[in-house]
């Protein structure tokens, strides 16, 4: 009984943490490609971090136009999760340290499976609706540019046909696996990595 109220307890928090990381690590790409923040999605994202993220603002400050708050939130929601999920999984108190790096690199996956993910979805979609003009598909637009137009820069489209998403994909794959290297390096417990979302099959 007391392992079944435990895997509760992982399972909650795990969903919790990772919905409002999600959250948090959203703000930040709405930041970064200075998206429309007055797009009912960016709305509901804004007041959902806001209780969070705003104190920290008084604290840290943006560099270079980069929201370093949100970072930081995302870094600190990240900890919670391992810490909070190995004291209930009995895996004991990891080292902060340890977790605080295991955090980052968790982050920094989750971003990555964030545009692979919305890149899937934005190219479904400017097949089967290529002028829709969905709120949630216009933010989507906005929060990958500033991954696709560098690749795009570089590789133009071949006629009527964008290929430079197949590259993102590639370069996102290439930098997933180089996380994965990282973990393992940093002795990143498979428990810790599950808690975070990766590129769909890795």
């Amino acid at each position: 009984m007391v392992n079944t109220f435990s895997n509760i307890g992982v399972f909650l928090l795990a969903t919790l943490g990772i919905l409002y990381l999600f959250a948090v690590l959203m703000r930040f790409l709405l930041q970064l490609a200075r998206a429309d923040f007055y797009n009912p999605i960016s709305q509901g994202i804004v007041k959902v971090t806001n209780p969070l993220l705003l104190p920290l603002r008084k604290v840290i400050p943006g560099l270079l136009g980069i929201d370093m708050a949100s970072l930081v939130l995302a870094l600190l929601v990240g900890l919670v999760m391992i810490i909070g999920c190995g004291l209930l999984a009995g895996a004991g108190l990891f080292n902060p340290l340890a977790a605080l790096l295991w955090s980052l690199i968790g982050c920094t996956m989750t971003v990555i499976a964030i545009v692979f993910v919305g890149m899937l979805i934005s190219i479904i979609f400017s097949w089967i609706a290529p002028h829709s003009s969905h709120p949630a598909l216009m933010l989507l637009r906005q929060v990958l540019e500033p991954f696709c137009a560098p690749v795009r820069k570089l590789i133009p489209p071949l006629g009527m046909i964008d290929i430079s998403p197949i590259f993102v994909f590639i370069l996102l794959t290439v930098a997933d696996k180089l996380l994965f290297g990282f973990a393992q390096m940093a002795n990143m417990p498979a428990f810790v990595y599950s808690l975070f979302w990766h590129i769909p099959g890795f």
